[in-house]
């Protein structure tokens, strides 16, 4: 993990783009919106996404949402992702380290992403996607013959 002291404003400013998507709804017993993220592309553009708690038991998370609109615009790069969550006993907002569906999601929607992207983990806090994914690297062969 690394901290990015010099993008500390750009964290917040990412970080408060993200809570701005926070709308959570209870549908049914199932809860929309408590989780928003925001994927940024290289060049600046920023697509928003929340969480979807499905029926199925699959949910889809709010960083595949905002991948999936970036994906949409024609976009596959992220230079920046970050998710939140808000306490509702408290009000305090979460920065959300990605699950592991998200980050290999993340690695494979363009094979820049596994070294460029890099995940926001809070207001002074930032590292690659690479870092937070172990063996992801393709494995050597082995030397005795099978």
């Amino acid at each position: 993990m690394s901290t990015d002291s010099t993008d500390e404003a750009t964290h917040a400013d990412l970080i408060r783009g993200a809570a701005a998507y926070l709308n959570p709804i209870e549908i049914a017993g199932r809860l929309f919106g408590n989780v928003a993220a925001i994927a940024e592309t290289p060049d600046g553009r920023r697509f928003p996404g929340v969480c979807i708690d499905t029926p199925c038991g699959t949910g889809f998370c709010a960083e595949a949402a905002a991948i999936g609109a970036m994906v949409t615009a024609g976009e596959q790069r992220i230079a920046r992702i970050v998710a939140v969550w808000r306490d509702p006993g408290t009000g305090r907002l979460h920065v959300l380290p990605p699950c592991g569906r998200c980050r290999l999601f993340v690695s494979q929607v363009h094979p820049d992403n596994l070294h460029r992207t890099r995940v926001i983990l809070g207001d002074h806090e930032a590292t690659a996607l690479a870092d937070l994914i172990p063996s992801h690297e393709w494995p050597a062969p082995l030397d005795a013959a099978f």
